[in-house]
Parts: structure tokens; sequence; C-alpha cells
């Protein structure tokens, strides 16, 4: 019956039954050419910083330049900087935290250059790896006790001290270092590298704002009110695609809470009722089940399924409602596609190399669809005529 079953829903264009329990079985399609090593942020939630410095990376050579690895820490410690500046300036009212966008990264560099890994690992603090808890927990107490202090202004020393606390636990920042031989700064290394941070923007899709136009996407870690360009949700996805097809990544932002998403298995959907999947005793099995048992089922994704159609009021909807929210920055790499020809993302992660692909996760074009907070590519990635349409060349 289980064979039965898939012969059917294959035939009638629907995905594999919960109850056939075959897997997820991916076929890539078109993946850029090269993908740096799998990062780990490991205790740090700085995957905003880990991931867009993947995408930059492949970027990189994606347009003739060498592989590199650069200093994550260097964006963090910069970030954290200029977040305290404006967390006192706003007398607190900025969410203070390790949290971060694309852009973040992108800023950072034109502000203050950039350094390989080697030049600046920022780990000072007697580990190998980052782990937040103490810095996040040392930095706000610094800034909330500066904006409390009774002294009616604020010192000449403040500045000095944040500083003493960001060089303690992530290292004195270099002036300048040798890199394969040759001497820079990080101003000019940031110079040398053949993509420039002013080419890279950011799209996102929602209804609240006008489309073409600019806003700023309202969620806690936009700590730096960045804009980005407002479009209909098919031209988002047609970016992604055209951005893939010239070999080149794509810096997404997205919302892995998703009950859709397992990490253990490292997939992402967004499941239609199971019940519209399901023939013969495999409808009478799913009827005999508990509710706790039916949302095993679905979150186990024991094999494709049929998913939601997303439209754009689905998505407004979601994050009007708080169920779409800026959890986590990854890159995607590539198109892929199940066993039932389903169409999927793959996207390098930044866990480390784990799961059964090492590292790499496939999201669906629905989860996509659904659950993209924002992505950023590179200008020339951009199709013309949308390129015309918000006003740029």
């Amino acid at each position: 019956m289980k064979k039965f079953a898939l012969v059917a829903a294959l035939l009638f264009g629907v995905a594999i039954s919960a109850f056939a329990q075959e897997g997820y079985q991916f076929t890539d399609k078109k993946v850029i050419g090269k993908t740096v090593p799998i990062t780990n942020q490991y205790r740090s939630g700085t995957c905003w910083c880990f991931s867009t410095l993947s995408f930059l990376e492949e970027d990189i050579i994606a347009f003739g330049g060498e592989e590199m690895t650069l200093s994550q820490m260097w964006i963090v410690r910069h970030a954290y900087f200029d977040k305290a500046i404006k967390y006192v300036r706003l007398h607190g009212n900025l969410n203070f935290a390790v949290g971060g966008a694309a852009h973040d990264v992108t800023e950072m560099i034109a502000k203050y250059g950039i350094v390989p890994l080697e030049a600046y690992p920022g780990y000072n603090y007697g580990t190998t790896m980052p782990e937040f808890g103490e810095i996040d927990a040392v930095l706000k107490a610094y800034v909330d006790a500066i904006i409390k202090n009774e002294n009616g202004k604020l010192t000449t020393a403040w500045i000095n001290g944040l500083n003493a606390i960001l060089d303690a636990y992530f290292g004195v920042r270099p002036e300048k270092f040798t890199y394969k031989g040759k001497e820079y700064t990080p101003k000019s290394f940031a110079e040398s590298l053949p993509v420039k941070m002013e080419d890279y923007i950011e799209f996102s899709s929602f209804t609240h704002h006008p489309f073409y136009s600019t806003f700023a996407l309202e969620v806690p870690d936009n700590w730096m009110w960045g804009e980005m360009y407002n479009l209909p949700l098919a031209e988002m996805t047609q970016i992604v695609y055209a951005t893939l097809e010239a070999g080149h990544p794509v810096a997404w932002g997205t919302d892995v809470s998703e009950k859709g998403f397992n990490g253990g298995k490292a997939i992402g959907v967004v499941p239609e009722s199971v019940e519209k999947n399901l023939i013969g005793s495999d409808a009478e099995k799913w009827g005999k089940l508990s509710d706790a048992e039916k949302r095993a089922k679905i979150n186990n994704l024991e094999g494709p399924m049929k998913e939601m159609t997303i439209t754009q009021e689905m998505r407004q909807e979601a994050f009007d409602n708080y169920q779409s929210t800026d959890d986590h920055g990854m890159v995607i790499v590539g198109t892929a596609e199940d066993q039932a020809g389903n169409p999927f993302f793959k996207v390098q992660n930044s866990w480390g190399e784990s799961g059964p692909y090492k590292g790499f996760y496939y999201f669906s074009l629905p989860f996509f669809e659904y659950k993209t907070m924002d992505i950023m590519v590179h200008k020339s990635m951009v199709p013309k005529e949308i390129l015309k349409k918000i006003g740029l060349k």
C-alpha cells in the first residue's frame, strides 16, 4: 500500500504521504562554483556576521578574487561599538543585543575596513570559539550604567572605557598587518578586494510599505535602521534565481522558528494539511492518531509532502502577527529538487559541519516565499527591469 500511495502521489503531482517514511532525497541543480568552508558561530548569536562574511567571501571568488577567510570578530567588535554609541545617544531606547543584519557587515567594512582572520581572530578570553554570554552581559551593564549615571552628563571617559572592554574581549585592533607578503591597513585591505560594499543592496517584500520604495524593516535586530528595497514577492524571488544562475550567492535573512524547519534533518518546508496528502489505509491510520502524534508526523518530515501555496497576504499576516521574525541569517548557494521534483534552495549555514549534509541545508521554495525577511545581493545580479523600477542603473 505504501508503494501504491507513492506512485499515486507522484502521478497526481502530490508529494509523498507522511507514512511513506522514505525520507527526503535531494538533487543539486545549479550551485555556485565555489563555496567557502562551513563556519561555526557557536554560542555567539552572530549568524548575521558569519553568514554575510561567507556570502562576501564566495562573491569575491565569483568575481575572480582569491579564496580568503575574513575576520568575523572584527565586524562584531565594531558593530558592538557603534551600537553602544547609538544606544547611549537614544537613552537606552534601542535593542542592545548581539543580533544584527547583513547590512551591518557591509556598513562596518565600509566604515572600518576589514582584515583577514589571522590578523584578528578576536578570541581574547580563553576560548577558540565565540561564546558571548559574558561579553553580552558586561557590555549591557556598562552602557546601562553610563545612561543611569547621576552626573547629569556623560564623562569624557566613557568611550575609552567602552573600547577597553572591547579590546579586553576581542583584542587590540591592528593598525597595520601583513598578508601574503604585503602590508595593509584595514582600509587598504578592503579597497584591495574585487567587490565594493556600496554595490550590495537588500530587498524585502511586505505590503505595509509601497513597492519599489525603501524602508527600514521593523525588527529589533535592525538597530542600524538600515533600509532595503521593497518588491513584490515574485520579483524578490526572481532576483534569487537570477543571482544563482549567474554563479553568485545570496545572503538570506529568514525565520527558522517555523514548525516546518527540522534542524536535525537540515530541511525547511511549509507543509499543507497532511490529511490532503493521504489515500487508502494511510488515511485511516492518520485518523486514528492523536493531535500530538499528528504534529510529530508533520515535524519529523518523513518524506516530501504537499506544501502551502504562499501569497503576499500570507507573508504580511505572519509578519504582522509576530509569526515571522528576523531569526537567522544564512547563504543561499544553489537550487535543488527533492525526489518528487519539488523546488528547493541549497543553503549554507554557520552551525558547523553538522547534520546529514555537513553544514548545508535544504529549504523549499514555499519556505523561502513564506519566511524570507530579506535578501542581499550584488547590484549587478539584479535584473535590469527591476533596477529600473527602483530607480537604479
